[in-house]
């Protein structure tokens, strides 16, 4: 298998045809950069893009990131798409428009050992979250996409974001009954305040993951995205009170004011192992 995604908290969408773009996204702090090849390359570019494709995952890892590309669906240019960039061993393949387990059975069929990411963009695709996470031993995350989604969806995207809540925590809760990652879907507006609290919302519902389309934002949603210290050290406090008070035969702990039971104990013993993994850039920080 590929290099790993675990501990990857922003995944950044770039123009596939576009260098530029290409050398700001390796300054930008993301964990997983990904060569668009569909939405954001139109059809008479999409042949530079696959040619500039090797060389720009190369930047990318250089740079710490882990390298990916989405393709265009396999109905259309996605076949050709592969053939002309998996000789430059990127990490991931992502997949868009994926509504059932078939797709992603095929695209196992045509690579190798990359990560495999459907990306759902409609009710259909959601409702059939859980057959498309369990397809293939090699989907290792899940993305919700956005702009479709609420296209499909007949209504409009909003700062607020109230239109896509369900949808964003029914994704989840699919992802997690899969025993796949779930990868949040992007903050479509240009403001970094905005990201931020979007960011801070999907933290809470339970995302460590989150997409995006600006390389402006992708600091910012690190931020929120990595515990925090003050995090690391209630989590501590949780897990010494619980274990005392199990010590003493009792079943339960109270910390600040609140009842720790054996489910809140486990949170926290989680949270202090997530704290402990680091994304592949940051790890290379620390070399």
């Amino acid at each position: 298998m590929k290099r790993g995604i675990e501990g990857c908290r922003t995944w950044l969408f770039v123009p596939g045809a576009d260098p530029a773009a290409h050398a700001r996204a390796a300054r930008s702090g993301a964990d997983v950069i990904i060569l668009e090849l569909e939405d954001f390359t139109p059809p008479g570019l999409r042949p530079r893009a696959r040619a500039l494709a090797a060389r720009a995952f190369d930047a990318w890892r250089r740079a710490g990131a882990t390298a990916a590309v989405r393709v265009n669906p396999l109905e259309g240019d996605g076949r050709m798409d592969l053939e002309s960039v998996l000789p430059g061993k990127p990490d991931v393949v992502l997949l868009p428009k994926v509504v059932s387990p078939a797709q992603i059975k095929l695209l196992e069929s045509l690579t190798t050992d990359e990560h495999l990411v459907p990306n759902l963009e409609t009710a259909a695709g959601l409702v059939n979250a859980l057959r498309i996470g369990t397809a293939s031993p090699r989907v290792s995350a899940m993305l919700l996409a956005s702009e479709d989604l609420v296209a499909d969806l007949g209504t409009t995207r909003t700062r607020g974001g109230a239109e896509l809540a369900y949808a964003r925590q029914r994704f989840l809760l699919e992802c997690r009954a899969a025993g796949v990652e779930a990868i949040d879907c992007p903050y479509t507006f240009s403001d970094v305040k905005g990201a931020t609290a979007d960011a801070k919302w999907a933290k809470r519902m339970g995302y460590r993951m989150k997409s995006a389309v600006d390389a402006g934002h992708v600091r910012a949603i690190n931020r929120v995205l990595t515990v925090q210290p003050p995090e690391v050290s209630r989590a501590r406090k949780i897990i010494s009170a619980f274990e005392s008070a199990r010590r003493l035969g009792k079943e339960r702990a109270r910390v600040a004011g609140k009842l720790v039971e054996v489910p809140i104990y486990a949170a926290a013993k989680r949270l202090l192992a997530s704290a402990g993994r680091s994304s592949p850039r940051q790890r290379k920080k620390r070399r």
